[in-house]
Formats: structure tokens, sequence, C-alpha cells
């Protein structure tokens, strides 16, 4: 576990579990938190450092996507303002390891877009779906970062059972904003540079799954696709990380599972044809 000051009001932190990420934003003693972590040992870690030793008071927590590894926190705050997008049940009930224990309903749900002001920024949270339909993207000029979720994981995504056509927009919307700080769901802080190295990352493994269905036996596509290295994916100067390993794993076990990209090598075999 560690924590981070990102700003003299910014702080970051970062769990043991998935290495998920909580920022806190800081108005005097008081606290918004932007995720909380994906454990209950992770959560009452950041309490402590938050509120035990820094003295600080959370008032509000909101939510980038309500998964489990992301809200453990916020029965820890039970005074605290919850704030999430409106379709933060989709999202809770559709995860692959759902902890119940830590579902909190929201006390404000938004639709589209929603501002906020909190000591010396505006944080404007922008519904941005893409790894999951509820992600939010928590965009604020002032400490010149975006709060991105899952929407990126490192230099690369997670696909899971997201539309990658609704990752890429994603992504690209977080470029529009012009930040130099993007704060992923997980692992910590990247420069900008981070939102193309992950289109780079989601378009060269789609290049990479279509040739493969195009060319290959259903058998042989599976074999082949599941030997399909990070680095042929990478954007160039990008070292992988063991967590962005270990993810690309996850995302090709995902693409022969449940058949991710058939309908692009399906597109694509017909402009082919045209």
């Amino acid at each position: 576990m560690r924590f981070e000051a990102l700003d003299s009001d910014v702080l970051m932190f970062v769990g043991d579990d998935h290495e998920s990420v909580a920022t806190a934003f800081l108005d005097g003693d008081d606290a918004l938190l932007v995720d909380s972590l994906g454990s209950t040992e992770d959560a009452h870690w950041l309490r402590q450092i938050l509120c035990g030793d820094m003295g600080k008071t959370v008032r509000v927590v909101a939510a980038t996507h309500f998964m489990s590894d992301h809200i453990a926190g916020m029965s820890l705050f039970p005074d605290a303002l919850t704030i999430a997008h409106r379709h933060h049940r989709h999202t809770f009930l559709s995860q692959n390891r759902r902890v119940d224990a830590f579902y909190r309903e929201p006390r404000v749900v938004f639709d589209s877009a929603m501002a906020l002001r909190w000591g010396r920024h505006e944080m404007r949270f922008l519904h941005n779906p893409g790894k999951t339909m509820d992600h939010v993207s928590v965009d604020v000029p002032s400490a010149d970062l975006v709060c991105a979720g899952d929407n990126i994981v490192g230099n690369i995504v997670y696909l899971s059972k997201a539309d990658p056509a609704l990752i890429r927009a994603a992504i690209g919307r977080m470029r529009q904003f012009g930040r130099g700080t993007v704060i992923g769901g997980h692992m910590g802080r990247f420069p900008a540079a981070a939102l193309d190295n992950a289109t780079h990352y989601l378009d060269r493994l789609q290049d990479a799954v279509v040739r493969i269905r195009t060319d290959a036996s259903a058998q042989e596509a599976e074999d082949r696709i599941a030997a399909i290295s990070i680095e042929s994916c990478l954007a160039p100067r990008v070292e992988p990380t063991g967590f962005e390993r270990e993810w690309h794993q996850h995302n090709l076990e995902a693409v022969v599972a449940q058949s991710v990209f058939a309908l692009d090598t399906a597109i694509a075999s017909r402009e082919g044809r045209a």
C-alpha cells in the first residue's frame, strides 16, 4: 500500500488488492474521495492515513464505476455523501467478482454530467461508458488531471465484458480534456500519453485477433490468440509492467471465451469481399 501527494490538496492512495486507486481532494479538513479501494483492509488503511493521521473528514465518496474493487471503503464513511452514475446497479450486478457487503446505495445519482465545487477545484463528472455502462470520468482542470477509472489499465485496457468500441470512444473523450495526468483505476497515475498507448494496445490486439480469425480454423484460432504477446500490442518504447502482463492474459482469455472481436472479423471479411 502506498500514497502520494499529487498536489498540496490532492492525494493518491494505491492499495494492495488489485493495486486499486483512490484519490482524495482536500478542502481544508474535509475530503472528497474518488473511489475507495478494493478490500476492507486497504480501505481501513486509507481511513487511518487520511482521517486518523491527517485529521481529515471524508464528506463525499464518488465512484468512477460501481465494481467491488473500487467501492470497498464506502461503508467506512457512513456520514459521507455518496455519488454514482444512474446505471451503477447494472455494473454492480454484472461484474465477475461481486462483493455484496461493499454495496452502498448512492445518495446522489446523475445521468450525463455534473459539476461540484470542492475547495479550489471544480470537479466535472462526465458519464463516459467504456469498460462499464456506468463509467464516469472525473475531470479536474485546476489540478491538470482526469480520473479515468478502468477505461484504461496503465498503458493497456481490460476488455472483460465490454464493447471495445465503447472503450476506444471513452479514451477519446478523455483525450479531449487535454490533462497532463491520468489517474487510472489501478496502478496509479500516468502521463497523458497513456491514453494514446492504451488505444494503440486495443487497436493492435483487435488487428491481431481479426487476422487470426480470418486465416485459421476455430481451434487453431484459439491457440494462436492465446499466444499473442503483450509486446506485439504495446506502443513503441512502452515496457509492460507485471500488472499489465497479468491483465493482458485476462484479455486473451476473454477474447476466446466471449468471442470478442468476432463482429469486427465478420465486418472485415464482408468488406474484403465487397
